[in-house]
């Protein structure tokens, strides 16, 4: 049987992105800072998009909610026809909705703002500029400086040296002695510590810059550091000769210590946090206000309604082109509002899932999960994940990010779930109120939190403690 090739017609069913959808999914996953930037951006890129102007004073009996309610009621315009159909729309009518703010011709400049001076921002040193200025400062010859360049050069975040003498005085050649000398110098240097090849140079080069060379702490560092890190207070007391409140003094003065001098300059500029939802009280319920504040009110441009209006006064290269820039500005505005529904419609669900927490704190979070919210909204999980990722939410009980109230529930003996961040906040509790000299284990809670029906294992204890930071029992003792 000869085999043959030929085309078959055949119907099939497949999902498509359209560049709508794509749109949409992009502008669901951004945060507030992130829209306002695509937002511009947009306005830049498409001349048939404007900003609507804003009244500078609101009119007589007017409230700031009213006019965000009209806000968000404009954000909600939609075409009355689909705008992929452009020939037969009737742009008359869309247009009839776009209100003009003033007769006139339309602005053929852009007023910009200047930057305040308070974001103008001076550059913050790092610890590698502060230390190359202070070698320059110091008395060293160019041999000594040109070695301290180069043991600069190999310090790590942490403010430890990476490499040892031999492989410094290789990058010269320089001898051994010199390298030895210079690295003396870089060591004297701010902050103390800095250019150490290890923990215990890095704490004795501490002390030594507090003048405690002699000290009970020094030899502490410097002859029973593991003895430290382990916590045998007692075997050190008995190696030194000393008793345990002189111990308790050294260790004192030991913790004090910066183990990392480098993190003094590792600064990191301030994140500043900007809510996309407010949560008001309102009598005796709540409700959510989007924070559209310095969000563009967006428009199709005057201008170019009237050249779309007089569309046989343009070439074809010209209506194709105003035609491609509309439906893309159709698109953003469509996409735009939608976006500010769903992020609603999410906020209410999760506002009326989590009203005790709203009402009385954080021991009464409750557990919630993706499906809970979307099968209320009657949205895919995956839409409510875009919609909380990155996303904040300012309560009456402080500002948290939306997907922080989703997270898994525990047993308790009356039947009910608690949200496992209610129990970290009860492990917290009890480990502050502990005894420094007895400090509680991890089964001890466990079997605390049992006396209060939470059905929880020590294994989930400790991965709660660790995840909120808190060091085993044995690193909490303190000497009495």
């Amino acid at each position: 049987m000869a085999l043959e090739q030929k085309l078959a017609p055949r119907l099939q069913q497949r999902l498509v992105m359209t560049p709508a959808l794509q749109l949409a999914i992009r502008l669901l996953q951004l945060n507030r800072l992130e829209l306002e930037g695509v937002l511009q951006q947009e306005m830049v890129e498409n001349p048939l998009l404007e900003e609507r102007e804003q009244s500078p004073t609101p009119s007589e009996g007017e409230t700031r909610d009213e006019r965000r309610e009209e806000s968000e009621r404009e954000h909600e315009e939609e075409p009355a026809r689909d705008a992929d159909n452009l020939d037969e729309m009737n742009l008359e009518s869309y247009f009839q909705d776009y209100h003009d703010s003033r007769p006139g011709s339309p602005r053929m400049h852009e007023e910009r703002e200047g930057v305040p001076l308070e974001n103008i921002l001076a550059e913050t040193p790092s610890m590698v500029d502060q230390l190359l200025w202070q070698l320059e400062m110091t008395d060293a010859d160019d041999l000594e400086t040109e070695i301290g360049e180069a043991i600069i050069g190999n310090l790590n975040t942490e403010g430890y040296l990476r490499a040892s003498l031999e492989e410094i005085a290789g990058m010269g050649p320089w001898h051994i002695e010199r390298v030895e000398v210079a690295l003396d110098r870089i060591q004297s240097l701010d902050p103390p510590g800095v250019a150490a090849r290890d923990l215990k140079e890095c704490l004795l080069l501490q002390l030594d810059h507090l003048g405690l060379h002699d000290g009970l702490a020094y030899e502490l560092v410097e002859d029973h550091l593991d003895l430290l890190t382990a916590h045998r207070y007692n075997d050190i007391a008995k190696s030194c000769g000393v008793a345990m409140d002189e111990i308790a003094h050294a260790l004192e003065i030991i913790k004090r210590l910066n183990p990392k001098p480098g993190h003094v300059y590792a600064t990191e500029p301030a994140r500043y946090i900007v809510p996309d939802v407010s949560v008001i009280k309102d009598g005796d319920g709540y409700r959510i206000v989007l924070n559209d504040d310095g969000l563009p009110r967006l428009r199709i441009s005057r201008f170019y309604r009237q050249m779309l209006r007089s569309r046989q006064e343009l070439s074809k290269e010209a209506a194709e082109y105003l035609q491609t820039k509309l439906r893309s500005a159709l698109w953003l505005i469509k996409s735009y509002g939608q976006r500010q529904r769903t992020i609603s419609r999410v906020a209410e669900s999760i506002v009326k899932h989590q009203r005790p927490f709203l009402d009385h704190g954080l021991a009464e979070l409750r557990p919630m999960v993706l499906r809970d919210v979307a099968d209320d909204i009657e949205m895919h999980e995956s839409t409510v994940s875009r919609v909380v990722n990155g996303k904040y939410m300012h309560t009456p009980r402080g500002i948290y990010e939306m997907k922080f109230f989703f997270h898994s529930a525990l047993g308790h003996s009356s039947g009910s779930d608690v949200s496992s961040i209610s129990v970290k906040e009860k492990i917290r509790k009890l480990i502050d109120s502990e005894s420094p000299q007895k400090p509680l284990s991890d089964a001890r809670v466990a079997s605390e939190l049992k006396n209060e029906g939470l059905q929880i294992a020590r294994r989930t204890v400790a991965k709660y403690r660790e995840e909120m930071g808190i060091p085993a029992s044995k690193s909490r003792r303190e000497i009495g």
